[in-house]
C-alpha cells in the first residue's frame, strides 16, 4: 500500500526563532501591526510503501526522530493517509 505523510517541523516554543521575529517585525512595516508571534518552520511531504497505516506511521516517526527534526530544538507533527 502507498501512503502520503504530511509533516510539520517547528522550533520549540521555549527557543528563540530569529526568522519568526524578523517576519513579525516586518508585519508592522507593511501595515499589519495586529499580526505577531510568527514562528517559521518546515513542511515535509513524503510517500511511504507499507503494509498498513500503522507500519507507515512507524516509518514516518522514525524518519522524523532520526533525520527530519532535531528534537533538542524542534517538535514535529504528522498525518499519514493512504494514496489510492
Amino acid at each position: 500500500m502507498r501512503f502520503k505523510a504530511e509533516i510539520d517541523v517547528m522550533p520549540l516554543d521555549a527557543l528563540l526563532d530569529p526568522q519568526g521575529k524578523a517576519v513579525t517585525g516586518s508585519m508592522k512595516n507593511i501595515g499589519l501591526e495586529s499580526i505577531d508571534g510568527v514562528r517559521i518552520g518546515r513542511h515535509v511531504r513524503l510517500f511511504v510503501e507499507a503494509e498498513s497505516s500503522s507500519a507507515a506511521e512507524t516509518m514516518v516517526e522514525q524518519a522524523c526522530k532520526k533525520l527530519l527534526a532535531n528534537q533538542i530544538m524542534e517538535s514535529y507533527t504528522f498525518q499519514v493517509e493512504e494514496v489510492k
